[in-house]
């Protein structure tokens, strides 16, 4: 009797640069689904070398397009990898290990987050990149929520946390986060519009120091240099900008 099939989904939007990287460790699974959110590039030609299970579209929130490639997954197990992540052999093999044998739900797969050639192991959080997160879950565990930026998921009981690291090429470079920022709080400025602006800019203004506080000191952001500074900036002004963007851009 052969083991549970696991599904690897990849939602990519004008990936050409890093797709084929990231599918071509992906085929240890069963199946490979690929959703090409408004993609003007050569992503869908590269996905095709490596998939058959492909979805187009265009969707202006980011649930909404991970809950339709997690419909269209056939696997009893589901694995979200990005385009500008990738698995290594060993935590292929651990997945498929824990999966044979692991009651329906989720498990936490940690992070190496690099910077162009930089691993960065501390600093990270504050809605500015993760340590963990749960990309590995069983069919039907897993819901993205309507935000447009940093969704709210739901999710099935969790089952653990697996001991191998997903590969993560956060930004390029200092450039890379400064325009990841300008995305990040244009789209959060959206959400908080939509929402009434139910957070007062003096809350957000008192956030930036505690959010600093806890990536530069508590997470030790402080031993990645400039890196770690850089990231605990980042993560402490990005409510406040966001805020102000909703009040002075225009909609």
């Amino acid at each position: 009797m052969s083991g549970p099939s696991l599904s690897a989904l990849v939602v990519a939007h004008n990936e050409e640069a890093q797709l084929a990287e990231c599918l071509q460790r992906l085929a240890f699974a069963d199946e490979i689904v690929v959703v090409l959110d408004k993609c003007t590039d050569g992503s869908k030609a590269i996905a095709a070398r490596f998939s058959k299970h492909l979805i187009e579209g265009a969707w202006e929130i980011e649930g909404e397009r991970r809950n339709t490639g997690i419909a269209a997954c056939s696997g009893d197990w589901i694995l979200e990898v990005d385009a500008d992540e990738r698995v290594s052999p060993a935590l292929a093999e651990e997945i498929y290990s824990v999966i044979a044998s692991a009651d329906p739900g989720h498990f936490l797969i940690p992070f190496d987050n690099y910077i162009g050639e930089r691993l960065v192991r501390h600093g990270w959080g504050g809605a500015w990149g993760v340590l963990a997160t749960a990309r590995l879950f069983s069919k039907g565990s897993k819901h993205w929520g309507d935000q447009r930026i940093h969704p709210k998921v739901t999710l099935g009981e969790r089952q653990g946390r697996l001991k191998s690291s997903m590969i993560h090429y956060v930004d390029r470079d200092v450039g890379d986060m400064i325009r990841r920022l300008d995305r990040y709080t244009a789209a959060r400025a959206k959400d908080l519009r939509e929402a009434g602006m139910p957070e007062s800019f003096a809350r957000n203004v008192r956030r930036i120091f505690t959010r600093f506080w806890k990536c530069y000191i508590a997470r030790k952001g402080y031993r990645e240099g400039g890196y770690g500074f850089l990231i605990a900036l980042f993560a402490a002004i990005y409510p406040v900008l966001s805020w102000l963007r909703a009040k002075l851009d225009p909609e």
